[in-house]
């Protein structure tokens, strides 16, 4: 399938900065706003809005860097357990450190990192004095009491009130977390109180990519939003408030819907006068509908995000990772679009490459496994395993030789660098299996590339696998994951495993 641009980026910069700064003016030139989403490298939103740059919010910020500043929030409980950022297999603490920088070096002002629904755990604890240690500000706030039924307990000195208040300078403060409940609508009302106390009537608003309100309740993009939080249970709804107010049709999500009669109430209580938001949807800032430019090229790719959902859920179900109802649901929601499985052309690839390796090994015994990538020309290139190559990594040392127009029998690591790789994992780590994983396979090419010049023109073609497609028959390996991850490739795989050993690696 050949790349199609279906989004554009300056479009949609221009329509969501705008709808910002006026948001702003509504509330005399204080707003709090909550990202949903991820400010940077929104994968998601890239592979489901082809086009869509995955750091295109952090340049909306950079915009409007004198008028904005950024509260980060984490909850006490995922530092505790270590939560990971499937994206990127790191933790949710070590991302917002990650974050943190990526904030700094752009020029956007972080004010404070708040911790959450903090008990004293000692993970959180260790977190907050590693932060400030580093010169960060840091803020804990307890579970708020009273929430969420008793708004009289939850909006006073009991219950916001015994929240630290965050001292902010700038009209927009901008409060964001590494993922689903790190506490940020807490922390914007908690600030909301604090600044009514103080006489500032500031507001609240909350930038959204999706669902997108004003596409369709059925349209691929927001039924791959629901594919991709089958964890969540979310479940995209009609805004029945927005109609009853306005008479026009708006999609929002199950969670918005359910909270919004309470959120009302309190922003009512904060504020002591009416709302000036009627429906959830009034609450959000979203123009992404807007930015897109090619509805049949966003309708394609989403079918295809919601495909490789449903490879991620069933095999983090083997992996003991979710839930079978949560891997279920994926697979549901992939059949009532009327897609399958080998609707992912790639896939079918790597399977063929497996079965092929197996036909030319004369079926003898053993673990047979294939990969394939399709490069941006929708060409397709394959790799199968070896004593001395994951198949993932065979795959991507053909992918750049056919880019690079170098003859596929023509070897870019040398045969004693392999060996020496084999000889230190086999007889210095003491590891039984020797073969080179993607990422030990990338470093022998830079090694190669420093006297191979075909080696070195090569790996300068790694760059031309960002965004392409990659599937594997078998759950990769941390050291395939790793390595696809930093190639920026879109990775789905059979739910297998390759060996019987409890330990994949």
């Amino acid at each position: 399938m050949v790349f199609k641009i279906g989004f554009d980026n300056e479009k949609y910069l221009e329509e969501q900065s705008k709808a910002i700064l006026e948001r702003v003016k509504m509330f005399n030139n204080k707003l709090y706003l909550e990202f949903g989403g991820k400010i940077m490298y929104d994968y998601h939103a890239a592979r489901v809005l082809p086009g869509f740059d995955p750091n295109v919010k952090m340049r909306l910020l950079q915009m409007i860097k004198d008028n904005a500043e950024v509260i980060m929030c984490i909850y006490a409980g995922d530092i505790e357990k270590r939560k990971i950022r499937a994206d990127f297999g790191v933790s949710y603490d070590a991302d917002t450190m990650r974050t943190i920088d990526d904030f700094t070096d752009r020029g956007v002002t972080v004010r404070a990192v708040v911790i959450t629904r903090f008990n004293g755990q000692p993970a959180a604890e260790a977190f907050k004095n590693k932060l400030e240690r580093r010169g960060v500000k840091v803020y804990t706030h307890s579970f708020t009491k009273g929430y969420p039924t008793d708004v009289d307990t939850i909006v006073s000195p009991e219950g916001y009130g015994k929240n630290a208040f965050i001292e902010t300078e700038k009209p927009i403060v901008v409060v964001t977390g590494p993922g689903p409940g790190s506490g940020k609508f807490a922390t914007c009302l908690s600030q909301l109180y604090h600044e009514n106390q103080r006489g500032v009537n500031a507001g609240y608003a909350k930038f959204e990519t999706f669902p997108i309100w004003n596409l369709p309740l059925k349209h691929l993009v927001n039924v791959a939003y629901e594919s991709a939080t089958c964890d969540l249970k979310d479940v995209n709804m009609m805004d029945n408030f927005h109609f009853e107010a306005y008479g026009e049709a708006a999609v929002n999500y199950n969670r918005d819907l359910e909270a919004f009669p309470l959120i009302k109430r309190i922003i009512e209580k904060i504020t002591g006068q009416p709302s000036v938001y009627k429906s959830p949807t009034d609450m959000g800032v979203n123009r992404a509908g807007f930015g897109i430019i090619d509805d049949e090229a966003v309708q394609e790719a989403s079918k295809q995000e919601i495909i490789r959902r449903y490879y991620r859920y069933a095999c983090e179900y083997a992996m003991g990772l979710v839930n079978e109802e949560t891997a279920q649901r994926a697979e549901m929601i992939m059949k009532n679009i009327g897609a399958k499985p080998s609707d992912r052309e790639v896939s079918e690839y790597a399977k063929k490459a497996a079965f092929d390796a197996k036909v030319n090994d004369k079926g003898n015994e053993g673990v047979y496994s294939g990969a394939a990538i399709e490069l941006k020309n929708g060409e397709f290139v394959t790799g199968s395993n070896s004593p001395f190559l994951h198949a993932a990594s065979a795959m991507i040392l053909n992918a750049v030789k056919k880019l690079a127009g170098i003859p596929k029998e023509i070897p870019l690591i040398p045969e004693h660098i392999t060996e020496m790789v084999a000889h230190l994992k086999q007889n210095i780590f003491m590891r039984g299996n020797v073969s080179l994983d993607v990422e030990e396979a990338l470093i022998a090419l830079a090694i190669s590339a420093a006297y191979n010049p075909s080696a070195a023109f090569a790996m300068e073609k790694l760059k031309d696998l960002r965004g392409c497609e990659v599937h594997l028959t078998h759950i990769p390996t941390p050291g395939d994951e790793m390595g696809l991850r930093k190639l920026g490739v879109n990775v789905t795989s059979e739910p297998e495993f390759a060996t019987n050993h409890l330990v994949n690696a």
